[in-house]
C-alpha cells in the first residue's frame, strides 16, 4: 500500500506523442496527476479521459502536469488518444503489471470482448488516480476494483484551489499502532 508523504514507485514509460515519461524527471509547480486507466477496451475509460482532456488546461493553471497511463501497447494507446481527440492530455503506455501492482492497482483477467466489441488484454490494471508532489512523494491516491464511480476531475480541480491556497498537507500518513 502506498502511504501519503512517502516516496511512490518509479514510473518510466514511453508516450505516444511526447518524449519518454519519467516521473522522477517531472518538474511540476505543485503536482503530477497520474490517471491509470484500463485500456482501449473500456468505454468508461474513454468517457473519463474525455472529461480529463477537457480539464487539463485547468490543472495546468494550478501547476499540475497530467499523464494518462495504461498497460496498452502503443497502437491501442494511440487509438484511445484519437478516440477522445486528445490535444492536451499526454498518454503513456506499456505499464508493466508488476509496476501497476507496486502502485497498488488491482489486476483483472480478460473476459473477452467488451460491450464495444474490443478484446480485453489477457491481463490489465484497474483504474487509479494519484497526485504526486515534485519531490516524488504521494499526496493523493485512489484505486478501484471496478471501472465505475471514479473520482470527479472537476472536484479535484476545486480541491486543488483549497490545497494550494492553504498549503493543505497530505492526509492518511499515519502508520503507527492503532
Amino acid at each position: 500500500m502506498l502511504i501519503p508523504r512517502q516516496a511512490v514507485p518509479e514510473l518510466k514509460l514511453a508516450t505516444i506523442a511526447h518524449d519518454a515519461f519519467d516521473l522522477a524527471s517531472e518538474c511540476p509547480q505543485n503536482f503530477t496527476l497520474l490517471v491509470f486507466y484500463r485500456g482501449l477496451h473500456c468505454p468508461l475509460c474513454a468517457k473519463y479521459l474525455l472529461e480529463l482532456e477537457r480539464l487539463v488546461p485547468e490543472f495546468e493553471k494550478r501547476g499540475v502536469t497530467v499523464m494518462a497511463v495504461s498497460s496498452d501497447n502503443a497502437e491501442r494507446a494511440a487509438a484511445m488518444a484519437e478516440k477522445i481527440k486528445a490535444r492536451h492530455l499526454r498518454f503513456a503506455y506499456g505499464l508493466n503489471l508488476e509496476n501497476a501492482r507496486a502502485w497498488g492497482l488491482y489486476i483483472s483477467a480478460s473476459r473477452g470482448k467488451t460491450s464495444i466489441g474490443i478484446e480485453e488484454p489477457a491481463l490489465f490494471s484497474e483504474p487509479g488516480v494519484f497526485m504526486v508532489r515534485p519531490d516524488g512523494t504521494l499526496y493523493y491516491g485512489n484505486v478501484q476494483t471496478m471501472p465505475f464511480a471514479r473520482p470527479n476531475f472537476a472536484d479535484l480541480v476545486g480541491g486543488l484551489d483549497f490545497i494550494i491556497a492553504n498549503d493543505y498537507p497530505a492526509r492518511g500518513e499515519y502508520t503507527g499502532p492503532l
